[in-house]
């Protein structure tokens, strides 16, 4: 798959298959975070994989309506940025690990897996940190769900370019 194929046909599964993601192929994903774009090559992200304890303790901290949702895919990563008090330096740390999560999807959707980024409210909860271990320098920008996709997720019609692209003379 080329580039820009996976670019246009990588979609958010919100169904997956029950096997977990195999560690040597989550290393190889997270890997790809090395090469998203990031200034001074601050390498900001960080990934934690949840095994069944992190798990249960963020669940227990989701409490019994969310906690369901976090049960959606086999293997669930927590995405976060450590920021480190410079105003344009951590602005520019979050979109390089923005940018590094979306190379993680590709990477996921390229070898034939699912993909889901949420922003769970758990995790912007004291409780939900601490399920994690999540430090106070550490910024998150969402719950990634892995692992084999289950049916096909719906297609949704995108803006035509014409919306969001303007040329300046």
């Amino acid at each position: 798959m080329d580039v820009v194929e996976a670019i246009r046909t990588r979609r958010t599964h919100k169904s997956f298959g029950t096997e977990p993601v195999p560690r040597d192929t989550v290393e190889e994903l997270f890997d790809l975070a090395r090469y998203a774009p990031n200034h001074h090559l601050t390498q900001p992200w960080r990934f934690r994989v949840l095994g069944p304890a992190a798990l249960e303790r963020l669940k227990a901290a989701a409490g019994p309506a969310d906690a369901p949702k976090l049960e959606r895919a086999p293997t669930l990563v927590v995405a976060s940025a450590r920021l480190r008090g410079d105003e344009l330096q951590d602005a520019e740390d979050l979109h390089a690990t923005a940018a590094a999560v979306y190379a993680v999807l590709l990477g996921a959707h390229g070898l034939g897996l699912a993909g889901y980024w949420r922003s769970p409210a758990v995790l912007r909860t004291a409780e939900g940190r601490k399920a994690v271990g999540l430090p106070d320098d550490e910024h998150v920008l969402g719950l990634i769900h892995l692992g084999p996709a289950r049916g096909e997720p719906p297609q949704r019609e995108r803006e035509p370019v014409s919306t969001y692209l303007t040329f300046l003379d």
